[in-house]
């Protein structure tokens, strides 16, 4: 129901209400027939179910049956270590999920607890959630509206509709029937919706819609909508399941293959469960969440709190921010940009500046503490202007004291105050131009006015314009009728929310990191589109600018068409810019979403990143972001994606680093048996490497610093595999160098003897991951080139392991644990030196890659 373009009494006879209110007995029989006045949740899971569900990860249940397999055949060592890092990566996941049920909660705070109505023709406070249609509500300034209110009455009534609607300025409503249906909720003027503040004067209405049916209910409903997954998620879901399938079709080849060949059973079951040990890198998910961490404390340092770890490395791939415009792209401050005073007959003498005095002396500011003034955003701008320009502006006002004034009222667009000075009274009138041309003496001054106010318009700027006159004597009742007629205007005073200084830097960077900057915001198109081209936001003819009224007339396929030159959208609603959204990502876009209102909160839930402000943040827009920029400075986005991507580049690294290690050691347990050695490691060793000499130096890389050109590169593509640029080629020859390294010293020391041959063959491995890892630290450059102490983590993270396993070699407490014996120094030398083949194998394949590099 268009309830705007109906009349007040027409509103009354369709809600089955009066003037006088509705029965007591009416309004209970709604109550009962339609529910309570309050945003209700979805399905919600418990904290039972939140925990369990982190076990349905496939990696998880072939980990979960590696646990049992140990337990059967009695090695609870492997089943306890198992176990605990199954438990641990369960926690992490429930701690993540359970936070983001949090934003409906504070979805629901907004709601006003109390609502003064009119009920049996009785004024009466009741529960907010009590209302039901056709209540007669009263509202007044300070007050939350309740439910959404067809108004039927107002005076001087403003609201504040920044958090639903975007527009950084209260609404000034009115009670006229509107005649246009598909206006946004901003336009709708005759309008008071449920959770916006009541700001400036008074109103009575009738309510139209409660809980759920009301504009904050159908935001409450977008909330309830899936989160989709990160691309790290994607990625890794897709690794997970493509690892699994070959882990188990390996093991299964493996053990019919011995059991055909005749071995026993439960040798071959403990063979393949090493194998499946070996070839599931347990660390991976504790190391990404560990590195994401890190990765989000270094975002905080600069300004950017992270709520979802995901949403770290997913700014590396965004290719679209949608940015709300007030408060992230400009300071949320209303300031005057420019003032034109115009020359007229009459004159006042205590000053050059007659425009600036005026200003001074009509308003409704009051001062607070330190700087702080208080009221409309329009008076305080041109009240600060004024003061910053006029000399002893206090001094002059007190010149002028204030005897009398007729408040600013809607319908006029007038605010005017009278002024005592020696034996006279000026009189000052701001308001509405087309209001104040109304009332002018200056007739031929019209065309110059409209002409002045047009080129402030053309600037997206607000104009205010304020007119005088002298009278010698004050009327018996100072009425608009009696006070504002023929008087003389005196100037115009423009004023915008500008920019902040850095945005459009921040926007220049992200245009060339290949990342499109759109502005989606509630204000009018025109100040919409100026703000874009001063930012640089819209740089071309093809950049488009659309409205919310011409975009509900687009089909999805027409949008679709379109949706990638739309560089700016103005007075749109919640549903829309969820449809922008949708469009988007529909075209294999990472969308990111900045705002910090309740109308951005299902749009910062339904982004591949939601990012809300964190000091004009609302709660419900910061519950439903994946990350809250605290100095709310849009310039903190272009740090925290060159973070992201850095942090990808990491985590490339040491998932190339953990997998190459994995895959030898599926290397050396598949082919030892096929050649005819005993399996080479236990599953405790096993466990060790994936764990300790996996993780330690897979943490230290995720200190690795940017790369000097990751700014300039494009966007990951959304389809780009996690083992793209040969890392899968890579994996495997030095997986199989690797494990060939590890069969032929295991073959070497049995054929002379040695008793010690697992415990060599166990340190070749481990530390041929140590030289692995100091080689892949750059693509291209080589180790001698970095330095090693220019990620001194690492280097001393290797060291930590290498000293880690001299502890499992040389402590008899740790022999007996690990099933190891103390090297002799031949054997330890000669581990250091063959597994060091892996380092220099590596350095060689980047002197190949630099050399293609730069013949191409």
């Amino acid at each position: 129901m268009h309830w705007h373009t109906i009349s007040p009494t027409e509103v009354l006879t369709k809600t089955g209400s009066q003037r006088q209110g509705l029965s007591a007995t009416t309004a209970k029989e709604k109550l009962a027939a339609n529910g309570p006045n309050e945003l209700q949740e979805g399905p919600q899971r418990s904290v039972l179910s939140i925990f369990f569900s982190q076990f349905a990860d496939i990696m998880i249940l072939v980990l979960v049956a590696a646990a049992v397999i140990s337990g059967l055949v009695g090695d609870l060592k492997d089943t306890l270590v198992i176990s605990i890092i199954i438990v641990l990566n369960a926690v992490v996941g429930f701690l993540q999920e359970y936070r983001a049920e949090k934003a409906m909660q504070s979805l629901k705070k907004i709601a006003a607890p109390v609502a003064t109505v009119i009920r049996d023709n009785l004024h009466q406070n009741i529960p907010a959630t009590a209302l039901v249609t056709g209540d007669i509500v009263l509202l007044e300034a300070g007050k939350i509206v309740p439910a959404d209110i067809r108004l039927m009455e107002t005076a001087s009534l403003k609201i504040d509709e920044s958090g639903l609607t975007g527009e950084s300025v209260p609404a000034e409503k009115t009670e006229k029937t509107l005649h246009k249906e598909d206006l946004p909720p901003g336009d709708r003027l005759n309008m008071a919706f449920k959770g916006t503040v009541v700001t400036y004067g008074r109103a009575t209405g009738i309510v139209t819609a409660t809980g759920m049916e009301t504009e904050l209910g159908k935001i409450a409903s977008m909330l309830q909508e899936d989160t989709p997954p990160t691309p790290l998620q994607k990625r890794m879901s897709d690794f997970s399941k493509k690892l699994s399938v070959f882990i188990i079709l390996l093991c299964v080849l493996l053990f019919f293959a011995g059991y055909l060949r005749g071995e026993d059973w439960l040798k071959m079951l403990l063979t393949v469960l090493s194998l499946a040990v070996a070839a599931i890198p347990e660390a991976l998910p504790a190391v990404i969440t560990i590195a994401l961490a890190m990765g989000a404390k270094r975002l905080v340092r600069n300004n950017a709190l992270t709520r979802k770890l995901h949403a770290v490395e997913t700014l590396g791939s965004v290719t679209y921010i949608c940015t709300d415009k007030t408060g992230t792209l400009t300071e949320n401050r209303m300031t005057v940009k420019q003032v034109k005073t115009f020359e007229t007959t009459v004159h006042i003498e205590d000053t050059k500046s007659p425009l600036l005095l005026l200003a001074l002396l009509n308003h409704d500011v009051k001062e607070g503490k330190g700087d702080e003034l208080n009221g409309d955003p329009t008076e305080i701008a041109v009240y600060r202007y004024a003061i910053q320009h006029v000399e002893n502006a206090d001094q002059l006002v007190n010149t002028y004291p204030r005897v009398a004034e007729i408040p600013f009222d809607a319908d006029r667009k007038l605010m005017t105050t009278i002024h005592a000075y020696k034996d006279k009274f000026l009189v000052v009138t701001k308001g509405a131009i087309e209001s104040l041309l109304a009332v002018s003496a200056d007739h031929n001054m019209e065309e110059t006015v409209k002409n002045e106010a047009d080129i402030f318009a053309e600037k997206g700027m607000r104009v205010l314009g304020y007119g005088m006159k002298w009278l010698h004597h004050l009327p018996g009742a100072v009425t608009p009728g009696s006070i504002e007629e023929k008087l003389h205007i005196i100037g115009l005073a423009g004023m915008i929310d500008p920019p902040r200084p850095e945005a459009a830097e921040a926007i220049k960077e992200c245009k060339s990191a290949g990342i499109i900057p759109v502005m989606i915001t509630g204000d009018h198109p025109v100040t919409a589109k100026v703000i874009a081209k001063e930012l640089g936001i819209i740089s071309g003819k093809e950049d488009k600018t659309i409205t919310g009224a011409a975009l509900t007339k687009l089909d999805d396929g027409s949008f679709a068409a379109v949706v990638e030159n739309i560089k700016v959208y103005a007075r749109v609603s919640p549903e829309q810019k969820m449809r922008i959204i949708k469009a988007l990502q529909a075209r294999e876009h990472f969308v990111a979403m900045t705002g910090d209102g309740v109308n951005d909160a299902p749009s910062l839930k339904k982004a591949n990143i939601g990012i809300a402000m964190g000091i004009t943040g609302t709660d419900v827009s910061k519950e439903s972001a994946h990350m809250i920029l605290l100095d709310d400075n849009f310039a903190t986005i272009v740090k925290a994606i060159k973070e992201g991507r850095r942090i990808y580049d990491n985590i490339r690294k040491f998932i190339k680093y953990i997998m190459t290690g994995n895959s030898a050691e599926i290397w050396a347990i598949l082919l030892a048996p096929l050649i005819g050695l005993p399996v080479p490691l236990l599953p405790i060793h096993i466990l060790w490497i994936n764990l300790v000499t996996d993780g330690l130096p897979a943490l230290a890389l995720a200190m690795e610093p940017a790369e000097k050109n990751i700014m300039q590169r494009p966007p990951r593509r959304t389809d780009e595999s996690i083992f793209s640029g040969g890392m899968a080629f890579h994996i495997v020859w030095v997986g199989l160098l690797t494990g060939g390294l590890t069969i032929g010293i295991q073959a070497f020391e049995i054929y002379t003897g040695s008793e010690h041959w697992q415990t060599i063959v166990f340190t070749v491995l481990c530390l041929g991951q140590m030289w692995h890892v100091m080689a892949i630290r750059s693509e291209y450059q080589s180790l001698f080139k970095q330095g090693l102490m220019s990620n001194k983590l690492l280097t001393g993270a290797v060291l930590v392991t290498f000293l880690l396993q001299l502890a499992i070699i040389y402590l008899p407490v740790l022999n007996t644990f690990f099933n190891t014996q103390p090297l002799t120094t031949v054997e330890l030398l000669t581990a250091i030196g063959v597994s060091s083949v892996v380092f220099f194998a590596v350095e060689a394949e980047k002197i190949l890659k630099r050399s293609r590099k730069g013949s191409a």
